[in-house]
């Protein structure tokens, strides 16, 4: 909250989104005044572009350029030649060219006119996307002030240039955003509809959007590394960006490919699971409506998130120059703050992802410890919610904090990839670094939810509820893992198909907008927004198989089937694990009850 707090008073992300006159007045809006800056301060609501003086002759002197720059209505379509033309461009459309102080009725009469106003002839200019500037038309002006964006380009760091591209797609970015949403949406009805469809079109659909977007990432890489006109930096950085974009993506399909293979006789235990599950929803319908929720709140985090990162790249202090114009400071220490800013990024969009898994472990542990299946419990997924915030934030908090910790090396290991890029060895260790972290980051998902699971039924904190679900995981782990890793899978090749497509569309979106544009960031953030987003709205699904096979679990260990102690477990659920277990274990005949008594016998209640 410091961090935020410091970001939104001491900066001013307009100043990148909107841009800003010599004389510290951000366009497009109305202005504080600057001490010892007669000309700040202006209303500039209808004044939206920033216009050079002198946009012939740029230079770039520390980041800034030496031009007088001012906030005008709109560009010059014609070439201007003289002053009455600037006077007659004024009258005509309600732009001024010249100095603010100067009346446009004085353009002509002025003896300082020609210092005061554009340097003649004014070449024609059309407004440009980035920054809302006036770019010249004219091919030696062009050139010209291309070259000194270039350079000015080339020289800002690595952070302010990340700005840059997600301000320049910026709308793409949204577009992708509400794009990957409807990908999720389509998802959720449809394994909750029609599974067996589903199955053989998601694989397929899968398996040619994997193909396909590895091959136009490596068609992109190829296409950037032989473009002679590559000359800005952040060009230069799309080309080893995408390199590791297609190395990654083609590691993934191998990988993904492979367990396809492996897992394809096993497609008809996956649609029977996805019933069962449906069966589950189904007594509890507000489930669905989870995800909904958590993308309004995952909306609004990343929105303020965006906010603070574009005031902390404006953070700075204004102060008057000479000549009444006004130059931005640079606060010291910016950049470590975006840093923490990211880790909190990571950490809190997968807390509220952590509340979601809770709420819905709750309601499904409600549900399943239920003697009368027909009369399900009134409102579980209220009762979750209550239960949640009033007990154990704190477990949602740790389990999303390991999540992090996981996180941190992978983007550790993007940096490393991108200053050994030329080094082979490098890039050999780098893959098995990666592909490890990704592993154990899978594997720490699927263990905070079974603790989640032991929360919602034993009411114990995160390291408890984690050692109970370490020790029944450790006596049922074959079973558990062979009923499960295939409903899993399929549910992780939902989210794959959506980033996949999501991906996708926004490679064919920036690889139209190449100029000035570092997009290679604004994609990586929208591959993570639409994991999350198929992450929230799936994990509806997985969430609810997991939490109900660990219910199956501790309901075979704690009762024995007896009118003493009844199974909570329904006929078609214990049918279907055993015949996963014959599958799985090659036996013909094999007890009904899978899973070894436990000592006590104890018969064990959900928490309400």
């Amino acid at each position: 909250m410091f961090i935020s707090g410091y970001a939104v008073v001491a900066g001013a992300a307009e100043r990148l989104v909107l841009g800003y006159d010599s004389f510290g007045n951000i366009c497009g809006r109305k202005n504080t005044p600057v001490e010892g800056a007669n000309l700040s301060g202006l209303d500039m609501t209808n004044k939206k572009y920033v216009f050079f003086l002198n946009s012939c002759g740029l230079e770039v002197q520390s980041l800034e350029i030496s031009s007088l720059s001012l906030c005008v209505s709109s560009c010059p379509q014609e070439q201007l030649n003289s002053l009455e033309d600037l006077q007659s461009f004024a009258r005509n459309n309600g732009s001024f060219l010249c100095v603010y102080s100067l009346n446009v009725s004085n353009y002509t009469l002025n003896p300082k006119a020609a210092q005061l106003c554009p340097t003649l002839p004014v070449p024609p200019s059309k407004s440009f996307p980035l920054f809302n500037r006036c770019v010249p038309q004219n091919p030696e002006c062009y050139s010209k002030y291309a070259s000194v964006l270039i350079r000015m380009v080339n020289e800002m760091d690595v952070f302010h240039r990340i700005l840059s591209g997600i301000l320049a797609g910026r709308d793409t970015v949204i577009g992708l955003s509400v794009l990957a949403l409807a990908f999720s949406l389509i998802l959720v009805l449809a394994f909750r509809f029609i599974q067996t469809l589903l199955i053989h079109t998601l694989i397929a659909l899968v398996v040619f959007g994997l193909l396909f977007v590895s091959g136009v990432l490596w068609w992109l890489h190829y296409d950037y590394r032989n473009d002679p006109s590559t000359e800005l930096e952040t060009e230069k950085e799309n080309v080893k960006f995408l390199l590791g974009y297609a190395i990654f993506s083609t590691t993934v399909t191998v990988v993904l490919l492979s367990l396809i293979f492996v897992l394809r006789k096993r497609l008809r235990f996956a649609v029977q699971l996805f019933r069962i599950v449906g069966k589950i929803i189904g007594r509890i319908p507000f489930l669905l409506f989870q995800p909904l929720w958590t993308f309004l709140i995952l909306i609004v985090f990343w929105v303020f998130w965006v906010a603070v990162l574009l005031s902390l790249g404006t953070a700075g202090t204004a102060q008057s120059t000479s000549g009444g114009q006004v130059e931005y400071r640079a606060l010291s220490g910016i950049c470590y703050m975006a840093w923490y800013h990211f880790v909190g990024l990571i950490w809190t969009s997968e807390f509220i992802l952590a509340c979601q898994q809770m709420v819905i472990a709750g309601a499904v542990v409600t549900c399943y410890f239920n003697r009368n299946k027909n009369n399900p419990p009134p409102h579980p997924v209220l009762s979750a919610i209550s239960v949640l915030f009033c007990y154990h934030l704190g477990t949602a908090a740790k389990g999303s904090f390991l999540i992090t910790i996981l996180r941190i090396p992978r983007i550790v290991l993007l940096y490393l990839y991108n200053i050994l890029n030329q080094k082979k060895n490098a890039k050999c260790l780098f893959s098995c670094c990666f592909c490890w972290v990704c592993c154990q980051e899978s594997c720490l998902r699927c263990f905070n939810q079974h603790a989640y699971t032991t929360t919602a039924i034993n009411g114990t904190n995160f390291c408890t509820s984690a050692k109970d679900a370490v020790c029944i995981l450790a006596r049922n782990s074959a079973k558990l893992a062979s009923i499960s890793c295939f409903g899993d899978f399929l549910l992780f090749l939902g989210k794959v198909f959506v980033v996949c497509f999501t991906v996708f569309g926004g490679l064919m979106a920036f690889n139209y907008h190449r100029e000035l544009q570092a997009w290679v960031v604004p994609l990586l953030l929208v591959g993570f927004f639409a994991y999350l987003m198929s992450h929230s709205f799936l994990s509806v699904f997985e969430v609810t198989a997991d939490a109900m096979f660990l219910c199956f679990a501790i309901d075979m260990e704690t009762n024995d089937g007896t009118a003493e102690k009844p199974y909570f477990v329904d006929q078609e659920l214990l049918t279907f694990v055993s015949q996963s277990n014959k599958l799985t274990e090659g036996q013909n005949h094999r007890s009904t009850r899978p899973f070894q008594d436990n000592e006590d016998g104890t018969e064990l209640q959900p928490m309400v």
